[in-house]
């Protein structure tokens, strides 16, 4: 398991602290190999997070938390102009010479910038800072884009978000790009639908009906999937998939793999695979079970889900053509699994996400279905 050690540092803006947990719990949650441990760490002279809505909180871990952290993660704080407070140097130089990396969101730059550990390096801010940053710190290369930036073990970007992007990145260093991409999916099918939430309810108080946050409309919840995985066969109601299909890097399952997901468009039945795999069933299945989590016919029914998604994010066609490219036959079956997992119609997916995510997820392979 890869610990993750957030450093809170006086006036750190909230959403700094607390995205690091949302990004690496999402990653874990919905993938079986995955595993973190964050940490949030209270520095020295740390009081509470900054305004407008400061809040103060009991963290768990003090400066010593850092100690046999693999990652150690730098917020900004208020006072980021200002040297670190004492203790703060020495920890992150002594982190980094025992070969932890190290990342800095928005202005905890300037905090690993006053270490000295970044000099002849690249590095990245928020844009508002770059400037600054390089003023301050010549020499250190400072990319004016605030995109995630990597230059050896110490990683920094602008922090859009509370730092989701850097945190991203470094899920996909440790795990590859599918899993950063699907966890990116589940990070804002989760944010739509707490914003959706927060407008029904405001909405809904201001009725004067008497009937408090209004009832959503038949079809629209939205729901991110991330509270617990869906139940597998055997464990009480229908067999669902309980996580995203992703091979592990290097899985020995990885050539099979493949192999489905360029033949979705086929009837794929267990023997199919196992013969591809040149495996008996039985050990088929155990092999996956162990590395994905998933039995095989399951993780072929989340692989389906998932490139209708895609379909759905970046092309227009029809629901009839979507289901019959992802291996799902007729719309009523596409309808029915893609409720199930992910708790929406595909039209309402198309119709809520297709413009947030339309950027950020990766494009339809024209060598595919």
């Amino acid at each position: 398991m890869s610990v993750i050690a957030v450093l809170a540092l006086d006036g750190v803006p909230g959403h700094q602290l607390t995205a690091p947990g949302l990004a690496f719990a999402t990653a874990a949650r919905h993938h079986h190999p995955v595993a973190y441990e964050v940490r949030v760490c209270a520095g020295p002279g740390f009081s509470s997070t900054g305004g407008p809505a400061a809040f103060g909180i009991e963290a768990p871990w003090g400066m010593e938390g850092l100690d046999d952290a693999d990652t150690v993660l730098l917020p900004g704080h208020a006072g980021f102009r200002a040297a670190p407070p004492p203790g703060v140097v020495d920890a992150l130089r002594a982190a980094a010479a025992r070969g932890a990396r190290i990342g800095a969101v928005g202005t905890g730059t300037f905090t690993l910038a006053a270490t000295g550990l970044l000099d002849g390096r690249r590095a990245a801010t928020s844009r508002r800072h770059t400037r600054e940053l390089a003023r301050l710190h010549p020499r250190i290369d400072v990319d004016p884009e605030g995109a995630a930036v990597s230059d050896g073990p110490f990683h920094s970007a602008a922090g859009v978000l509370g730092g989701i992007d850097l945190c991203l990145h470094l899920i996909t260093l440790d795990h590859g790009e599918p899993v950063a991409i699907e966890t990116e999916r589940q990070l804002f099918l989760h944010l739509h639908a707490e914003v959706e939430d927060a407008e029904v309810a405001a909405a809904g108080a201001g009725s004067g009906s008497g009937q408090g946050a209004l009832a959503r409309p038949a079809g629209r919840a939205i729901q991110s999937g991330s509270e617990k995985p869906a139940p597998r066969a055997g464990q009480g109601g229908a067999a669902e998939v309980a996580y995203n299909a992703i091979t592990p890097p290097g899985s020995s399952l990885e050539p099979v793999t493949r192999w489905m997901e360029a033949n979705l468009h086929h009837a794929l039945t267990l023997d199919d695979i196992a013969g591809r795999a040149q495996l008996g069933v039985r050990s088929l299945t155990r092999r996956f079970r162990a590395e994905t989590g998933l039995t095989p016919l399951q993780y072929l029914l989340r692989m389906r889900i998932q490139h209708a998604q895609r379909l759905l994010e970046r092309t227009d066609d029809p629901v009839e053509r979507i289901a019959a490219r992802s291996g799902l036959g007729t719309p009523a079956n596409l309808r029915h699994h893609f409720q199930r997992s992910t708790g929406t119609s595909p039209t309402i997916y198309r119709t809520a996400f297709r413009a947030l995510v339309s950027g950020i997820t990766w494009p339809d392979r024209p060598d595919q279905p």
